[in-house]
């Protein structure tokens, strides 16, 4: 399997488009179909797409067929107040979540904790 069918398989999976994951990861539009052409995607591009889909950069290459083998010890807690501050993908049932929502969020975890 190449990458661009890894890279389409695993975005069909999640629900997105190629056009998401590319605009998701900072690329143009079309940017993935390149990859279908023979073109080889450098590093920070696949890392960037690897992120977006939730997947390793060696899935995306096929050294592993373990979607996550590069992820670390999986019960490290995760900071909330980090991921819902911080650019970048957070996603609910497979979708990204917009920055008005994580904000949303965040403002709603800071006054839960505020009534305790």
């Amino acid at each position: 399997m190449t990458v661009f069918e890894r890279i389409k398989e695993v975005a069909k999976a999640r629900g997105m488009n190629l056009k998401t994951v590319a605009t998701n990861a900072g690329l143009s539009e079309n940017a993935l179909y390149r990859y279908n052409q023979g073109v080889e995607p450098k590093y920070p591009t696949l890392k960037a797409i690897a992120d977006v889909l939730g997947v390793s950069v060696d899935y995306l290459l096929g050294n592993t067929d373990e979607m996550h083998s590069n992820k670390k010890d999986e019960n490290v807690p995760i900071d909330l107040d980090k991921v819902l501050s911080e650019e970048g993908m957070a996603m609910f049932d497979g979708q990204p979540l917009s920055d008005e929502y994580k904000k949303a969020l965040l403002a709603m975890l800071k006054t839960m904790k505020g009534n305790d």
